[in-house]
């Protein structure tokens, strides 16, 4: 048996054949439940790998070094006996929905590149999902590099074979799972505008380097059976959070029930929860002890010595004293966590977070979560500033660890109701550039002209967007109430495909023309929000309709705003790029801003 953790690329790409076995149950997986979050999860690799290869300057191993990989879950083989002469074959006992769907999601993002004629990345991924033809023997199906149960294996051969038709197959789930990756694929790609080959790249590395599985590779006489029971019940490590437990019990040194007594709800089913970091899964309370503990020590502590650390902790001060302060701060985290008494500024701050994946700030929140509402509210406000700034500016996040930890430090040194002025002090005198907190002045000059919808994952853009909207309403005072829906879509006014209703009135090159524009259309000035069902029937109509459209069906400030305006060009687009980022500046005051004296 042999364990190992690969990418698609290295599971797939030797000579083999990956057969489900006929007791295996057919494909069953859906949109809701796995493909849409498979594709977001890809695409947000895809799109980090972007920010990444900007920031080292085209330099592809480091952004690939850089951009964080996901963790898909395990998978478990068992080697089939074959000659020499023939490929390998496994077949696949557990995970068989899984490498399903990847082969289908490969061979979507294949027959794209093949259509587009990107022949390097049409090559490179057909070897993932199709053996070479002089390989496979008399075995007309070894052709494929999985081959599914009896049921499956008609609508398998249909879909993956870019020149046959599905017409006879819609109602399958293998043939509506490669065609909702091929759409979703097509989608995103419209706002590549002239990067279509580096967004195609990125796609290709996503899906080959960036995601990652477990592979337990059985051989013919292993009994998989034991396989199951080992994973599933009687080989369990225990979990950090586990050690530590039966650690604090054995050295309490009072006289009420330790357990009830130190260790409190920490039992609960919500701390056992798994939870992702990173690209991983872990228990919530493994999680948050190591978060605790990096807080206390101010220094990174690696997931596999938490316990280890609270055993060196517990050396300098009392077990009782130390889980006094670590139930007291995880206490505090999981109220707020749970919308316990959160208030409307905690539960905006909250959402914010949790859209920017922010889990990185956690050791400096557990410290903030002590302090009185008003003051631990000013300082999120800080943190937020500091976090979208750098995210609509495009900054590196690499040095986010070592920050949050230093800025914990002088946070615990600090008394309770200063930890907001703490903050603005500490962020206000960060010079190195992964640090830097941008003024107003990098805040606009940046989105006046930066392609932000082709950089920014949608969730991202759509929480400034709602940022925007809401300081509007702030503006005019007219609105009693400031929130706003969260379930809206990102409009460009102006079309990503703009050909057949908005020609270019431009004395200069025509093509120098084009390419502007197509860079235009994807910044801040061209965009708003709007419900679903008005994006879709706007679609790609001239400024006259769509305006119409707009006043009369949205309800957003941003879109009223519009009513007076005549015509749509890139001066009014750019103009209206370097007033929204104004508006983004008032709702995330930055270093300068008075708010904070």
């Amino acid at each position: 048996m042999n364990t190992a953790i690969l990418t698609p690329k290295e599971l797939f790409q030797k000579p083999v054949c990956y057969t489900i076995p006929t007791f295996q149950r057919p494909y069953v997986w859906n949109q809701r439940d796995q493909w849409d979050p498979l594709w977001e999860d890809v695409r947000n690799l895809a799109e980090n790998y972007l920010e990444a290869l900007d920031h080292f300057q085209g330099n592809s191993v480091k952004a690939e070094q850089e951009t964080k990989k996901h963790f898909l879950g395990a998978v478990v083989l068992q080697q089939v006996p074959t000659p020499a002469k023939e490929i390998e074959q496994r077949e696949v006992i557990d995970g068989q929905q899984r490498v399903t769907t990847l082969q289908l999601l490969l061979d979507a993002v294949q027959e794209l590149c093949e259509d587009l004629s990107f022949r390097p990345a049409a090559t490179l991924l057909s070897k993932l999902v199709t053996n070479d033809e002089d390989l496979i023997g008399d075995e007309a199906h070894h052709r494929f590099k999985l081959w599914p149960t009896r049921g499956d294996r008609d609508a398998f051969t249909h879909a993956m074979d870019n020149g046959l038709a599905v017409d006879k197959f819609e109602s399958s789930l293998i043939v509506q799972a490669h065609d909702f990756f091929q759409k979703q694929i097509h989608k995103w790609l419209e706002s590549a505008v002239d990067r279509e080959k580096q967004w195609i790249d990125a796609l290709y590395t996503a899906t080959t380097a960036m995601l990652q599985m477990v592979v337990i590779d059985l051989d013919y006489n292993d009994d998989p059976n034991v396989i199951f029971e080992t994973l599933n019940a009687r080989g369990t490590p225990l979990r950090e959070s586990d050690l530590i437990k039966n650690f604090v019990i054995a050295h309490y040194t009072g006289t009420s029930n330790a357990e009830e007594g130190l260790w409190g709800n920490l039992d609960d089913q919500w701390w056992r929860d798994e939870v992702r970091q990173g690209r991983l899964y872990r228990n919530r309370l493994d999680m948050l002890f190591n978060h605790w503990l990096a807080m206390r020590n101010g220094d990174e502590v690696s997931p596999s010595r938490v316990f280890t650390t609270f055993q060196a902790n517990a050396n300098s001060t009392s077990v009782d004293l130390l889980m006094s302060e670590a139930r007291r701060d995880l206490g505090n985290y999981r109220r707020f966590q749970i919308k316990e008494n959160r208030s409307p500024e905690e539960e905006m701050f909250h959402y914010r977070l949790g859209v920017m994946q922010a889990g990185v700030i956690t050791p400096a929140l557990l410290v903030l979560l002590a302090a009185e509402h008003d003051t631990r509210v000013r300082a999120f406000n800080v943190l937020e500033s500091f976090l979208v700034r750098r995210m609509v500016c495009r900054k590196t996040t690499k040095d986010y660890n070592r920050l949050v930890l230093d800025l914990a430090v002088r946070l615990r040194e600090t008394d309770p109701n200063q930890v907001d002025k703490v903050v603005v002090t500490f962020l206000k005198g960060q010079q190195a550039d992964s640090r830097l907190w941008p003024t107003d002045t990098d805040l606009v000059d940046d989105l006046a002209t930066s392609p932000v919808y082709s950089l920014l994952t949608r969730g991202r853009l759509r929480l400034v967007l709602e940022g925007v909207e809401r300081q509007i309403r702030l503006r005019s005072g007219k609105f009693d109430n400031l929130s706003v829906p969260l379930d809206l879509t990102i409009e460009h006014l102006m079309p990503i495909s703009w050909g057949s209703n908005w020609p270019i009135q431009s004395e200069i090159d025509p093509e120098e023309a084009k390419r502007y524009r197509n860079r235009i259309v994807h910044t801040i000035g061209n965009l708003t929000l709007v419900s679903g069902r008005l994006n879709s029937a706007m679609s790609n109509a001239g400024w006259d309709a769509k305006r119409g459209e707009l006043l009369k069906h949205s309800q957003m400030s941003l879109n009223s705003e519009l009513n007076g305006q005549g015509y749509w060009d890139e001066d009014t687009i750019h103009a209206r790029s370097r007033r929204i980022a104004q508006l983004i500046a008032e709702c995330w005051p930055g270093p300068d801003s008075t708010k904070w004296d």
